[in-house]
């Protein structure tokens, strides 16, 4: 089963220098759609554990919300080898998420052909 991180501004460095998919949740304990996102996440998670998940509480690191942009939750972040690549806020369904996370995962003919 994969394993969620919880990022702080002491954990986001370790986060971006991953190479690969990570996708990010930004998130608050009194959203109710984020309320609604949080099992769509896991399950996400959980059906595409080669990719790494984590969750930014934005009351607790309003700085890393700041970082990202963000300006409404839930909003999920995908990075790629520590670069921003996509972004979608509200509820996201599991296996749409996956779907997307796989789409991105996938070299793109431009750098197959590189």
């Amino acid at each position: 089963m994969s394993t969620i991180d919880n990022l702080t501004t002491d954990t986001l460095g370790d986060a971006l220098a991953e190479p690969g998919l990570t996708v990010i949740d930004f998130w608050a304990p009194w959203c109710g759609p984020c309320r609604a996102m949080a099992p769509q996440f896991e399950r996400a998670a959980q059906l595409r554990p080669d990719y790494r998940f984590a969750k930014v509480n934005v009351d607790e690191q309003p700085q890393l919300a700041a970082q990202f942009g963000i300006r409404s939750i839930p909003t999920l972040v995908v990075l790629r080898d520590g670069e921003p690549v996509a972004a979608e806020s509200g509820v996201v369904a599991a296996a749409d998420l996956a779907s997307a996370l796989d789409r991105l995962a996938a070299p793109t003919a431009s750098a197959a052909a590189a």
